[in-house]
């Protein structure tokens, strides 16, 4: 008889599956709004920058001077990252439900997350993750991002765990099946119900006094 797989560790997507992304087309619309920018444009100038932004080879300052403040503006550049940083929603059930399962089972849980560096570390801070994480592969301090495999062989490093005994939770399809390319048990997160009947099939199951 087969033994059932053990899940021993948890790599978890942040934005969309723990928070609210932070920076993604539907808040740049709203910035849009607020500052009577033009989206095209800066949608443009976005794309040709962030990526460069989440690998840690720019500051958000440095960001904001590419794609918004290359020309003067009516608002500060602190203006503008309050708003973006104002962005940032907990998505609380799943925070909580998360919290509870590494208890039970004794999990060690990794972020393993694109992101750029003063909006990470504005999320860990803001939302206590340290409390939730047992550490951080982001890609503005590994200097890798999905879909680059070379970030999950990364976490699997840092984790010290066999991709057999991790589960990773993403809300993009193609990170999933990345990660299941590489023998991880890549879970699609489209809400906490499924995601918890995703888990439960690999044996963690959240039991009724949590």
């Amino acid at each position: 008889m087969t033994e059932p797989v053990k899940i021993s560790t948890l790599f978890l997507d942040i934005g969309g599956v723990l928070l609210t992304n932070g920076w993604d087309h539907n808040a740049r619309r709203r910035a849009v709004d607020q500052f009577k920018l033009n989206y095209d444009e800066m949608n443009e100038r976005h794309h040709l920058t962030f990526d460069t932004y989440e690998v840690g080879k720019l500051s958000l300052d440095e960001y904001l001077k590419r794609v918004v403040f290359y020309k003067e503006q009516s608002f500060t550049p602190d203006d503008f990252k309050h708003f973006m940083y104002s962005q940032s929603k907990p998505l609380s059930e799943m925070i909580q439900f998360i919290g509870n399962l590494k208890q039970q089972y004794n999990l060690r849980t990794f972020a393993v997350s694109n992101e750029g560096r003063e909006l990470t570390e504005h999320r860990i801070k803001t939302f206590d993750l340290k409390k939730l994480f047992d550490g951080f592969v982001c890609s503005c301090y590994v200097h890798f991002r999905k879909p680059d495999e070379d970030i999950f062989r990364l976490a699997l490093d840092i984790s010290q765990a066999a991709p057999e005994n991790v589960a990773y939770l993403d809300d993009r399809p193609l990170f999933v099946e990345i990660a299941r390319s590489m023998g991880i048990h890549g879970i699609l997160h489209t809400n906490l119900d499924k995601t918890k009947e995703d888990l439960a099939k690999l044996g963690l199951h959240l039991s009724e006094t949590n």
